[in-house]
């Protein structure tokens, strides 16, 4: 009698734990799926904002052409998006980084909000992809736990991938390396 009361109390604790493990994982790819909505509009807002500098006639002919076909390219782009939106990380480096590229552009009218939002889109980039791997990997590493593995918790969902992109603002300035969030007009 006693080894059976142990039994039914060892798999009631038993039963509650694969619950409870279950609803953890589901609830990190509600989070995944969540962070990885949050990322795509992050890169799609990033690429609008860099078509509409580069139809803004702010920047030089050769500047412009370089941003618009990196963005588009990086808006539609299904297979190779990261290689895409790495590229358009490069072109807008390439662009804010040209010598007194800031000071060229200020006096246009409209000029500094336009930075500005610019600069917001990348930043919104490099934090969305931050959150968005954050979950991937919380999410890898409680797949990986025996229990989820031995109780197929995770079900038929396939395993999250990082989002792998170069989205460093900053160039080959080693100061400007160092922040955690680095400026591409500098201004920060």
């Amino acid at each position: 009698m006693l080894d059976t009361i142990i039994v039914v109390a060892v798999l009631a604790v038993l039963g509650a734990y694969v619950s409870w493990r279950a609803g953890r994982l589901d609830r990190l790819h509600a989070r995944l799926d969540a962070a990885r909505a949050a990322l795509d509009t992050a890169l799609v807002r990033r690429s609008s904002v860099a078509l509409e500098l580069a139809s803004s006639g702010l920047l030089d002919p050769a500047t412009s052409l370089l941003l618009a076909g990196a963005a588009h390219d990086a808006r539609s782009a299904e297979e190779g998006r990261e290689l895409a939106e790495s590229d358009l990380t490069r072109a807008l480096r390439a662009a804010f980084g040209q010598p007194g590229f800031v000071a060229s552009v200020s006096h246009a009218g409209g000029a500094e909000e336009l930075l500005a939002e610019m600069e917001g889109a990348a930043h919104q980039v490099f934090l969305a992809r931050k959150f968005y791997n954050d979950a991937v990997a919380a999410t890898r590493a409680a797949r990986r736990r025996p229990l989820a593995r031995l109780a197929h918790l995770a079900g038929s969902a396939p395993l999250p991938e990082f989002f792998e992109i170069d989205d460093s603002l900053a160039g080959a300035d080693p100061a400007a390396q160092s922040a955690d969030m680095p400026h591409l007009t500098g201004t920060g």
